[in-house]
């Protein structure tokens, strides 16, 4: 149950809720193997999104079971239960609620947690619904906790409990919503909220690319943008692209423009590996920052564990970005490890770098 006066009531404060869905998000440190949404890819990237689960590359389990639960409710009639997405940015969660929409004829709704800043825009998102329709929040972890109080209801039972003046004058209305089916996408899951999470019926995290499936997904949207790419071409990219869709296409886009200026346009293997060495992108995906980072700990530090505050004062860059931006895949690739002492370089780190190990 939330306060409102009339006024804030009604309102129309949902247009600029749903249209700050449109808004590019924070912007993440400028770098071409970023999984993060760039400016760039706004272009053409709703072209190359798949529209149905035919389409959709990847993620087996999820789309296996995505495919029985819409035929279920399309069955019945009904609208599909809540779902969540969760995973790193790139792989294809807002791919995904369109599918949803589209393969149960809905319409699409777009907003983000961060749009949604008061009551009232949520209120009037949801009252702006048809029957049957998609609200697709996106971020939806950065939902402000009041915002949620007055979700609940929503999900559960389809209606709004409001609260209308203050005091002795104050009323309570009750305001039905149709029945809709609401998909969240967050990239930091331990940041929802316990009775936010428990009242998505579906949760699906998503995980990271296999190369083989990545190469369709660069020999697809290749055909889409009108590049000639064989299949060892697409295999180069897609084997740098960090097992994420989104930072293949925008590679894929990086060697058509390499090959268009000094290759003919034609992408192969050659042209490919050429054009990512040229953009310095090696064998692992790593960029040059990447590499400065690994360099500081085998060169500099010769493969004893350091602090945060110390590599990023050796690469010139900030710790918080340093640990949110860079260290993930350095872990993941098995580069790097954390100790209770610090950072520290593996042993793949220097056959990477190919530096022999130091005695310890």
């Amino acid at each position: 149950m939330w306060e409102a006066s009339e006024k804030d009531l009604f309102a129309d404060t949902g247009a600029s809720a749903v249209a700050g869905a449109g808004q590019p998000r924070r912007p993440a440190p400028s770098r071409d193997v970023s999984g993060e949404l760039a400016a760039e890819d706004l272009d053409q990237d709703r072209t190359l999104r798949p529209q149905t689960l035919d389409q959709y590359c990847g993620q087996e389990r999820v789309r296996a079971n995505l495919r029985v639960l819409i035929e279920a409710a399309k069955s019945r009639n009904e609208p599909l239960d809540h779902v969540i997405f969760s995973g790193p940015p790139g792989l294809g969660k807002t791919t995904l609620a369109g599918i949803v929409a589209n393969e149960m004829g809905a319409k699409l709704h777009t907003t983000s947690g961060p749009a949604i800043e008061r009551a009232g825009d949520l209120a009037a998102i949801l009252t702006n619904l048809e029957e049957g329709d998609v609200l697709f929040v996106d971020e939806i972890h950065r939902l402000n906790h009041q915002i949620e109080e007055v979700l609940y209801p929503a999900m559960e039972d389809f209606f709004l409990d409001i609260v209308i003046g203050k005091g002795p004058a104050a009323r309570s209305i009750r305001i039905d919503v149709p029945r809709f089916t609401l998909i969240g996408a967050t990239t930091r899951t331990g940041l929802l909220t316990g009775p936010l999470r428990d009242r998505f019926g579906i949760s699906y995290r998503l995980d990271y690319y296999s190369p083989e499936e990545l190469a369709v997904i660069v020999k697809r949207s290749a055909a889409i943008l009108g590049v000639e790419v064989d299949d060892q071409g697409a295999a180069e990219i897609a084997s740098r692209s960090r097992g994420t869709p989104r930072l293949a296409n925008r590679l894929l886009k990086r060697v058509r423009d390499y090959a268009t200026v000094r290759c003919g346009g034609v992408i192969s293997w050659e042209v490919a590996a050429e054009a990512l060495q040229f953009f310095e992108i090696d064998e692992m995906g790593l960029d040059t920052m990447d590499v400065r980072i690994l360099r500081a700990l085998c060169e500099t530090f010769r493969g004893r564990p350091v602090g945060l505050t110390t590599i990023a004062s050796a690469v010139a860059e900030d710790p918080s970005t340093l640990e949110d931006v860079y260290e993930p895949y350095l872990l993941q690739r098995g580069l790097m490890v954390r100790t209770p002492q610090g950072r520290q370089a593996t042993l793949a780190a220097f056959d990477h770098l190919g530096m022999e190990t130091p005695v310890r």
